[in-house]
């Protein structure tokens, strides 16, 4: 198949490596040097070189804020049957977008990055594919994530979203707190140093990932759960409730499943 990447960024430039040996691969990015060590694909640095490579596939791999640009500077150039799709973690407005097109699409989202997950090992990470795109688009993606051993789940654009505001919305929360209270310490504890990393590589990530993940329409809820529990916390703490705070732990245990 001939499959073109739009932006070579972190995930582009994995799913450029991860295709190359079985598809003709063009990868498409306006900065140059981003595009230095991918040698084995077509390297586009003008959207009118996209014209004639002819992909059968699109996956836009840009940053949640410029997907739907840099789908309507791409879509003029592409073959009416090419399907086209998306990895972003946010799919807030994607399904109107695409309807609008009148083409082919499928929308999915690989549950890792490179800066947590060992890309050479995902067989215990996750991925969702988007049950209302095109069937085609949906198997070929399909095979691909299953070609790494990840676990495959399908959901609605809104199912996926709620599900977002809960699995990355609250760790990404409750990491961010921890930093905001961030100070350096001659002699942390294992713990610490544990949340540390979490935090380290979590705020390695770009900005605009970071602000997609909270701005999803169905964060605020989540963060707003977190808010409640800390205001129980205090006040345990305040009032020196030793068995509330045993409860509280109990309760914590049972969420984890945890004996």
């Amino acid at each position: 198949m001939k499959i073109l990447i739009t932006g070579a960024g972190k995930m582009g430039s994995w799913l450029v490596e991860s295709l190359c040996l079985d598809h003709d691969v063009a990868v498409y990015d306006k900065d140059k040097t981003k595009l230095k060590y991918l040698f084995h694909a077509h390297r586009f640095i003008s959207a009118e070189e996209i014209q004639s490579f002819r992909p059968e596939l699109m996956i836009n791999a840009v940053s949640l804020q410029h997907t739907v640009p840099a789908f309507r500077e791409v879509l003029p150039l592409l073959p009416e049957d090419c399907i086209i799709s998306d990895i972003t973690s946010v799919k807030n407005g994607l399904k109107k977008f695409y309807q609008s097109t009148g083409r082919r699409y499928v929308s999915t989202h690989p549950m890792f990055g490179p800066t947590f997950a060992n890309v050479k090992e995902l067989r215990h990470e996750n991925a969702i594919i988007i049950s209302e795109g095109d069937s085609e688009g949906q198997e070929f993606f399909k095979k691909f994530y299953g070609s790494f051993g990840l676990k495959i789940h399908y959901y609605t654009f809104e199912e996926h979203d709620q599900t977002i505001a809960y699995s990355l919305s609250v760790p990404f929360a409750s990491t961010l707190v921890f930093a905001a209270c961030m100070k350096q310490q001659d002699a942390p504890g294992t713990t610490f140093m544990k949340h540390m990393a979490i935090a380290r590589g979590l705020l390695s990530e770009d900005n605009y990932l970071l602000s997609e993940i909270l701005l999803n329409p169905y964060t605020l809820e989540q963060v707003e759960k977190i808010h409640g529990q800390l205001d129980q916390l205090i006040q345990m703490i305040r009032s020196k409730d030793t068995p509330g705070l045993h409860a509280f732990f109990d309760t914590l245990r049972a969420n984890l499943g945890v004996k």
